[in-house]
């Protein structure tokens, strides 16, 4: 899905990491990033391999995965902050950027990150590890769902256009 709707800037927000630390977003302007809402107990929690591999691949060209975990679907991510940490490094050695607990979904404590991925896709994710790949101003590009892989070719494809794209 290719978006038009909106230019909100991601990167204009703050969050806080995983161990309840701000962190404010822009940090990564400049960066070209994939937003993941990610879960430990999900049928598809096997992406954090290929979202590290994509990471190490791109990262020195300006590339970073941001992890949002999120307990939305099928309360797959029940963990606190140090169990979701320790199962992401011990078991897939996630070296990229984790974030505090979200909520994805619309409604009542919908997490701002999550809010203003909606209105600049027109869609959130219907389930874990929805994917959007951000520009390096923070203009949101692309929205890809739970079943594309980290390594599909139309997804790599998509980051290296960003990255070779100056904005």
């Amino acid at each position: 899905m290719t978006i038009e709707k909106s230019a909100a800037d991601i990167y204009a927000l703050s969050v806080n990491t995983l161990e309840a630390q701000p962190a404010p977003l822009s940090q990564y302007r400049g960066q070209v990033t994939l937003l993941v809402n990610v879960a430990s107990a999900c049928g598809y929690t096997p992406q954090y391999a290929g979202l590290e591999r994509v990471y190490t691949k791109y990262k020195p060209k300006g590339f970073a995965v941001l992890g949002f975990p999120s307990n939305d679907f099928g309360r797959q991510e029940p963990g606190s902050p140090e169990q979701i940490r320790e199962f992401c490094v011990s078991k897939y050695r996630v070296d990229f950027p984790m974030f505090e607990k979200v909520q994805t979904k619309a409604g009542p404590g919908q997490a701002e990150i999550y809010a203003t991925l909606e209105q600049a896709a027109g869609t959130l994710p219907s389930w874990n590890f929805g994917k959007y790949l951000v520009s390096r101003s923070g203009r949101v590009l692309k929205f890809f769902p739970s079943k594309v892989e980290p390594e599909d070719a139309e997804l790599t494809q998509a980051i290296e256009a960003a990255l070779s794209e100056g904005a």
